[in-house]
């Protein structure tokens, strides 16, 4: 079922012409709302069929410049988003900055450049695409479980700051999400061990009871929730999705 909104919303999904991006794109344009998608990637942000905005997270200017160039914007999903590993004591120093900038520093000007007319408006929403490495620690992930735990103190600190204008804050973190980001971490695996392409696919799903990948519309479908009225008071929170691998 879906949720028409009476008044028309504008939404921004950085990262927004595959994947997951994409599916939350989908999931909020047939709930009514407009829906603008970024990406640094101009032919695959015409392929979407949507509107869209080039625009490199990790560059301020760029972001500015976005967010200028379009309606005010009512919901942000800063989604876009990168994962690298490396054991943490051989992690470079390049990767270390490149995680926290894609992941973390987006987050934070994507938050810096549209969250002001949210205020101003007296409504609005903030959602990240975070992870279950927000929440938890993973081996061979140091950066990028570092850049994503950031994230959620982002959200939190944004949540307290916020709390009297409309305005929340909210992170969605979903575990191993069928994604071609999924598929690029086994194709690792496979290259770097003795495992086969389904033992590693397994082996990155062991810790979730269900012993399935999430789907890119569940994932969706927590936003598609966080942007109606039924979630007003959800503010400052990581919405897991992640078939009860953090329950246990």
């Amino acid at each position: 079922m879906t949720i028409r909104h009476m008044t028309t919303r504008h939404a921004l999904v950085t990262g927004g012409s595959s994947g997951i991006g994409l599916a939350i794109a989908r999931r909020l344009k047939d709930d009514g709302l407009r829906v603008t998608i970024a990406g640094r990637k101009e032919q695959a942000l015409i392929e979407s069929g949507f509107d869209y905005v080039v625009m490199d997270v990790t560059e301020e200017g760029q972001v500015d410049a976005a967010f200028a160039g379009i309606d005010p914007v009512d919901i942000v999903v800063s989604n876009a988003g990168q994962a690298k590993t490396a054991p943490l004591l051989k992690t470079p120093l390049s990767l270390w900055q490149e995680m926290l900038a894609v992941n973390l520093t987006g987050a934070f000007l994507c938050a810096k450049a549209g969250i002001p007319a949210m205020i101003e408006r007296g409504w609005g929403r903030f959602i990240v695409i975070a992870s279950t490495s927000a929440l938890k620690g993973y081996a061979y992930t140091g950066a990028y479980t570092s850049s994503k735990h950031g994230v959620l103190g982002l959200v939190r600190t944004l949540a307290i700051e916020l709390a009297k204008t409309g305005v929340t804050a909210n992170a969605v973190c979903p575990g191993f999400t069928e994604t071609e980001l999924l598929s690029r971490s086994i194709d690792k695996i496979v290259a770097t061990t003795k495992l086969d392409r389904e033992q590693a696919r397994a082996a990155l799903l062991a810790d979730n009871p269900m012993q399935r990948a999430i789907a890119p519309a569940e994932v969706a479908g927590a936003v598609g929730w966080l942007v109606t009225a039924a979630a007003d008071a959800t503010n400052g929170q990581p919405v897991v999705i992640d078939g009860g691998e953090l329950a246990g």
